[in-house]
Parts: structure tokens; sequence; C-alpha cells
């Protein structure tokens, strides 16, 4: 599989895995401490070949797709559930740990924001949906997430995230009775 696209990593070790998976160039951040030098090419990468963002599904991976879209807005996003990324130990959380299948997967439900998205999704449907309170809303926004391909957010992130993708009410009401279903069937 070839990736267009230039992926952001945050790492050499991610830059491994994602060869692994598929014939891709890769720019690493090095982490959050992003540099002008690492913002200018990964700027000029966007205008040349367009840039796919795939970090840590972590607190400061999140922070790294924030400063990289804020700076250089029109990058896709690919996002790793949490437990493709976990290491067999369970001890490390990162992009490196993922099998090829599932950057594959990841990279193959790219999300792309766009700026004037209309607001169909309110606060009120999460709320009615048990996504920002009760005991399962954490599970149920990291499900959601994972099948709208958005990666996991808290309750302010998510209604973000699904104006920013411009996620449809029918794709979010079907994504939910599908996480809804598959939480009755655990309990």
């Amino acid at each position: 599989m070839k990736i267009k696209e230039v992926i952001v990593v945050e790492g050499r070790d991610d830059t491994t895995a994602i060869q692994r998976a598929v014939d891709a160039d890769t720019i690493e951040t090095n982490g959050s401490a992003i540099g002008e030098s690492v913002l200018a090419r990964i700027a000029l990468a966007k205008e040349r070949r367009g840039v796919i963002i795939l970090t840590d599904p972590d607190y400061p991976g999140e922070r790294i797709r924030r400063i990289v879209s804020d700076r250089v807005p029109g990058c896709k996003h690919a996002f790793l559930p949490k437990h493709a990324a976990i290491s067999k130990n369970g001890d490390d959380l990162g992009v490196e740990n993922a099998t090829p299948d599932a950057i594959r997967a990841a990279l193959t439900s790219v999300q792309e924001i766009t700026e004037e998205a209309p607001a169909h999704i309110l606060w009120e449907d999460l709320h009615a949906a048990g996504l920002v309170a009760g005991a399962h809303a954490k599970q149920r926004r990291e499900r959601l997430g994972e099948e709208l391909s958005i990666g996991y957010a808290n309750g302010k992130q998510l209604l973000k995230r699904l104006h920013m993708f411009q996620i449809k009410p029918e794709e979010f009401r079907e994504a939910l009775i599908l996480v809804l279903k598959e939480e009755q069937q655990h309990d």
C-alpha cells in the first residue's frame, strides 16, 4: 500500500512501524517541542503532497496533533484506537506498538477537517446518548471515536471533532447504535 501524503509521526520508532505497514514517507516531530524547522517541512509537504497526522492516542500525541493542525491548516488526520497502540506488556502506548494491519486500517479511515461545518449534532445529543455523563460515558466515547475514525476525546473535544470532520447525524446515530448494542452484549 503506497501512501501519497507524508505522514507526521512523533519519533523514529513510529517511522519504523509505519514503514513496516505501508510504503510512505514520514516527518518526525521528535516529541511535543516541535521546532520551527519541522513545522516548515510539514508546511512544504502539505503544499506539495498533502499531510496525514498519525500521533499516539494520548495527551502528548493529541497536543502535537493540535499544534501541527493549527500551524499547518488542511492536514488530514488518522487515528489509532488505544487498544491497537498498547504494547504487548501493557506499559507503553504509541504508534510504534501498533500492528501493520492496525496502521493500515487507520490510514484507510483518514479524516479531513473542514471549517464550514454546520452544527448538526448538539451538546444535548451527546448528553442524551450518555457520552458526557454516567457510568459508561468514557467507554462509549472511546468506542464511538473508533467507529467514526475520529479518535478518543473528552466530551467537549468529541463535539468539536464531530463538527470539524462533518460527521452527519445519521453517521453519528448509526455508530452510537452499534456502540450501545455492543455494550448490551457485554452486560
